[in-house]
């Protein structure tokens, strides 16, 4: 649904549109797209393209906030997604970084990084996004135990299990997390308004949360019963007494290695 397709089609203001869609995407009810938005589903992820274009500035807040905890002298493993890449952007500046990678466009963002080796798992291309699944990919994991592992996910419901859509790209998230010395999760907020079939893991499996808004009251209560920190980037800056409502002790100033 276009804005202004819709604007003409209900005679009213592109700003009214914009509104009203606004309202039914913080309801749940649809996914923001860049001009436009479409309707969620509980089986099938949206386009890339679409994904890109969703929660761009947010994204990019919750990257920042992301590559500030992550050390210079790390060895990494970026996995599959919109929000991946964005913290592969946050990184250009890293020095003496070794990522380990299933996305080709993690890869081609880090090349603008001379002090970066990138390790490109190989597997099966995924052509809609540029990611790397299968056998393959499990067997070139298994090689590497990495400082921090960064995954992103296509939902997060309210007792704090991370999903997807692909089993195969489960697969290969769910083996970095077992293998990885730490594992963060980057999620914006919207994913809290979504469902997805796989299980990757719990939030208590994880050593910290980057988002850009606090979580609801009772996930925010599990992430301090589990001590699993939340970092909330607040890219529209935060209300007063925010603090208040996050979730989970604070993380470092930089992720341990």
């Amino acid at each position: 649904m276009l804005v202004e397709d819709l604007a003409a089609r209900l005679g009213v203001s592109v700003q009214t549109i914009r509104r009203d869609l606004g309202e039914l995407a913080d309801d749940g009810r649809l996914d923001r797209v860049h001009g436009g938005a479409i309707l969620p589903s509980s089986v099938r992820n949206i386009g890339y393209e679409q994904r890109r274009a969703l929660n761009g500035e947010a994204k990019g807040a919750i990257a920042a906030l992301c590559a500030r905890a992550i050390p210079e002298d790390a060895s990494l493993f970026l996995s599959i997604g919109t929000s991946a890449e964005a913290v592969a952007r946050a990184l250009l500046a890293h020095r003496n970084l070794l990522v380990v990678t299933n996305n080709i466009n993690v890869a081609n963002i880090l090349t603008a990084n001379p002090s970066c080796e990138i390790v490109l798992t190989g597997g099966a291309l995924r052509r809609s996004d540029g990611g790397l699944v299968g056998e393959m990919t499990l067997q070139a994991i298994e090689r590497f135990k990495v400082d921090l592992a960064v995954i992103g996910c296509s939902a997060l419901d309210e007792d704090g299990d991370i999903l997807d859509y692909d089993p195969q790209e489960v697969g290969v998230s769910r083996r970095i997390v077992s293998l990885a010395r730490r594992s963060v999760l980057v999620a914006d907020h919207t994913k809290l308004q979504r469902s997805a079939p796989v299980r990757i893991a719990s939030l208590r499996d994880l050593a910290g949360v980057f988002t850009d808004l606090p979580f609801p009251g009772p996930l925010a209560q599990r992430c301090r019963e589990w001590s699993t920190p939340l970092e909330v980037a607040w890219p529209d800056g935060p209300p007063p007494a925010a603090a208040a409502e996050d979730g989970g002790p604070p993380l470092a100033p930089q992720i341990e290695r």
